[in-house]
């Protein structure tokens, strides 16, 4: 893996968003010109989380268009996501679910750690195979 630049959360939403012209413009460009230079653009799982999280709460997007987007991101050659293999089936999971995005990458992430399940009290967890409903 060659040279790389993180992304805060709040980068990638304007350059995904694009609502606020000054901010995307920078957004756009140090993404662009990294990939011009062979620099990967490295997105951790939290920036994803909040990024699941502003586009619910903040822009009103549904959960389908937030799974879409992601496995766009995913797939694109200019980002290197964290743990990737792991966050395509938490997307997928979310995709599916009730669930928020967070949830399903602690089920995944605990079971790719080594745990055999991961304890919860969230009910909408009940039926996923990587937790167990306490309580």
């Amino acid at each position: 893996m060659g040279k790389m630049i993180g992304l805060d959360t709040n980068v990638l939403v304007r350059f995904l968003v694009g609502d606020e012209r000054r901010q995307c413009e920078l957004a756009m460009r140090i993404i662009d010109n990294a990939t011009k230079e062979g620099t990967l653009c490295f997105i951790s799982v939290v920036v994803l989380c909040e990024l699941v999280w502003v586009l619910e709460s903040a822009y009103g997007y549904r959960r389908e268009e937030i799974a879409d987007l992601l496995e766009r991101l995913l797939s694109a050659r200019q980002f290197f996501v964290d743990e990737k293999d792991t966050v395509y089936s938490a997307v997928r999971d979310y995709r599916r679910g009730k669930a928020d995005l967070a949830d399903y990458l602690i089920g995944r992430l605990n079971r790719t750690a080594g745990c055999e399940v991961t304890v919860t009290f969230d009910k909408t967890l009940k039926d996923d195979a990587h937790f167990r409903l306490l309580g």
